[in-house]
């Protein structure tokens, strides 16, 4: 399997990029928060998954290792395929939508294009006890919650370390994340 591309961004045009990595082109489908993220000409690395169809194979890439855990959870809900996986991780960065499902929020996943309350609430009860601890608890909208990292570098290199999403997530609450990456992940170990 590919298991992540590094190359320069040589094309876009909503929801794909082309990565051009010593002259071969990956096309590889990104998450709407990612795809505007990314810049052309730039280097990049997407952590890919290489999704086989019978009539297709499709590349789809992530700016963070955690969403594309948070991916693969989706789409091994009933039901829900890579494009319905792909709409619910354009709707927030992939730490807001994870802890939408922790929170129980079948509204907020609801909200995906293509997904309907019926997949929602499925998605829900597969994966709530899978995707670990709210790291905050309510909307958004409230100001005093603590909205997390966008892409925790921390919860990254846990779970390349082994650890799955849940386990990765519950080491690393109450952590401050205002220390040091390095900090944050031998605390996290320390605590195991």
């Amino acid at each position: 399997m590919i298991a992540h591309i590094k190359g320069i961004l040589t094309e876009k045009y909503a929801p794909t990029v082309i990565i051009d990595v010593q002259g071969v082109g990956y096309e590889i489908t990104v998450s709407q928060i990612d795809y505007e993220k990314l810049n052309l000409n730039d280097e990049i690395k997407l952590y890919t998954y290489h999704h086989i169809r019978e009539q297709a194979e499709e590349l789809f890439g992530f700016t963070s290792l955690a969403a594309k855990k948070l991916f693969e959870l989706l789409i091994s809900v009933q039901g829900v395929g890579p494009k319905a996986a792909m709409a619910i991780l354009s709707l927030a960065p992939a730490e807001e939508v994870r802890n939408a499902i922790a929170n129980a929020d079948a509204a907020y996943v609801s909200k995906a294009s293509g997904v309907g309350k019926k997949s929602a609430e499925r998605v829900i009860v597969d994966l709530r006890d899978k995707v670990g601890l709210p790291a905050y608890y309510g909307r958004k909208s409230d100001p005093q919650t603590q909205k997390p990292a966008e892409n925790d570098e921390a919860l990254d290199a846990l779970m390349a370390l082994g650890l799955n999403l849940a386990d990765a997530t519950k080491a690393l609450e109450n952590i401050d994340q205002n220390l040091s990456t390095e900090e944050r992940i031998r605390q996290a170990l320390k605590r195991r």
